[in-house]
């Protein structure tokens, strides 16, 4: 913990300060998160973070957990933190809509594995946050009836990032200081970025993903949206382990914290493809620049090593998700084609034109790619990047009723997020400041596989280079 001037986001060691020192008891915080989150459905525009929600499931939540703080029988370091999960898993009562207007017609039964996970922590789900219609995008823009578009806190002119929009939204604006979001081309990371916070990409499999949609098997991981890199970690540590229900992550080693509080970054060597690195605004490049030199300071070395092939991975991992998403999608696309958004079916159609041989050409560089890494992780602790080359993109009026398609800002956004979703390493996005125009600009962090443990102890030193954190200009105190 370090002591910030000014302001700084509320996280969960605050909200347990409150609730030990019984300033606080998490029902009284679920009454404040409900007159907040009807406060944003009435504010101009809307800031439709949440999307689903109901009175009466967060106060059952929320007063068995001031039940178990009066009787200190706390469950876990997540009793009574408000969370909110993407749309994209199932959360009992909730619609499963996964952004679109025809899936979860019903009310659903049961809990995904990471819903499963957070109940049994204590903590208060608030609802489902808002998403990409089915994960198609990278801006967040959903136009559809059910889920609007969600603002990016910063400034609500914005976008938020996608898919995972409305979970980072929340994040930014205090309504929770964690969410759960997917990543299966930056959708944890790149929402992150746009909004200021905090976003772990697990290694593939290592968070379950049972109860979610699956609509790319291959690329898809499941991570926290937080404030900060120490909540991060906490909602790792709850979250990571093998599950029967989940195949992909049944041989995983034992999820660790090891060394992630050390005093300084002696010993490690970071690793810097300087090309790839700059190619980014020059906002962008000077903060992420910048940082690196940081990092350094604490003693960290810089190597510089060349990740071959990045072309071949873009392409190669476009492939792989959308040939995924359209198998997976195809009775969706023939039988409720007119009720998705335009940019859902631009990207399908196109998805029907891989072959076969270009997904066994895809699998192939997967192959190669992993190979590459597997040589230069011997060399290197982790790799760095900048989040997203750019800043959050605007939103026009034609966004709000036909949605957006720019496929040349879609590319570009997952730049440096598709090795880590093709490779299946793990990736953090942490928050080191601003443009001139005020929006957040982010370095990310990649390690080998399961070394989640190297990724948060840099990232902790990271969020020390923000000389300060600027203030939302939509943003819900709930502990005031």
């Amino acid at each position: 913990d370090s002591a910030r001037n000014g302001f700084s986001f509320k996280g969960i060691k605050d909200y347990l300060e409150c609730y030990q020192s019984g300033k606080l008891t998490p029902s009284q915080v679920a009454k404040n998160i409900i007159a907040m989150l009807e406060d944003c459905d009435k504010s101009t525009p809307p800031l439709r973070a949440i999307v689903q929600w109901d009175r009466e499931q967060i106060m059952l939540m929320a007063e068995a957990s001031t039940t178990r703080y009066r009787n200190k029988c706390t469950l876990s370091c997540l009793d009574g933190i408000p969370v909110c999960l993407k749309e994209e898993f199932k959360v009992v009562p909730y619609h499963h809509r996964v952004g679109t207007v025809y899936l979860g017609t019903q009310p659903e039964t049961e809990d995904a594995t990471v819903a499963k996970k957070l109940r049994e922590a204590g903590a208060i789900i608030i609802g489902v946050s808002n998403m990409h219609e089915l994960g198609t995008g990278t801006t967040g823009c959903n136009p559809n009836r059910y889920h609007k578009i969600p603002r990016n806190p910063y400034n609500p002119n914005h976008f938020t990032g996608g898919s995972s929009s409305g979970s980072a939204a929340a994040v930014a604006a205090g309504l929770c200081p964690v969410a759960i979001g997917t990543d299966g081309g930056g959708s944890v990371r790149i929402p992150a970025s746009f909004c200021g916070v905090v976003g772990l990409k697990g290694t593939f499999g290592r968070i379950s993903c049972h109860g979610c949609l699956p609509l790319s098997y291959s690329t898809v991981s499941a991570g926290p949206i937080c404030t900060s890199v120490a909540d991060a970690a906490i909602v790792y540590s709850i979250l990571a382990e093998p599950d029967l229900l989940y195949p992909y992550g049944l041989k995983q080693p034992k999820a660790t914290l090891s060394d992630m509080c050390a005093p300084d970054l002696k010993g490690l060597k970071l690793g810097v493809d300087w090309t790839f690195f700059k190619a980014c605004d020059a906002e962008v490049l000077s903060a992420c620049e910048k940082a690196v030199k940081h990092l350094q300071s604490l003693g960290a070395s810089v190597v510089e090593v060349s990740l071959p092939e990045m072309e071949e991975v873009r392409v190669a991992h476009v492939i792989c998700i959308l040939s995924e998403m359209r198998d997976f999608l195809q009775p969706d696309f023939n039988k409720h084609f007119h009720e998705m958004n335009l940019e859902t079916r631009a990207s399908l159609a196109l998805a029907s034109q891989f072959t076969a041989l270009d997904y066994i050409k895809a699998n192939r560089q997967r192959t190669r790619s992993m190979r590459f890494l597997q040589e230069i992780f011997s060399t290197v602790n982790c790799i760095l990047t900048p989040a997203v080359p750019c800043t959050a993109p605007r939103i026009y009026e034609s966004d709000l009723l036909t949605g957006s398609s720019d496929m040349s800002f879609t590319v570009r956004s997952m730049r440096f997020m598709q090795l880590g979703n093709f490779t299946g390493i793990p990736g953090l996005v942490v928050p080191i400041g601003y443009s001139t125009a005020g929006l957040p600009i982010s370095l990310q962090v990649m390690a080998k596989w399961w070394d989640e443990a190297v990724l948060l102890r840099i990232g902790l030193k990271l969020e020390q280079y923000r000389d300060q954190t600027k203030k939302p200009s939509i943003y819900y105190d709930i502990l005031a």
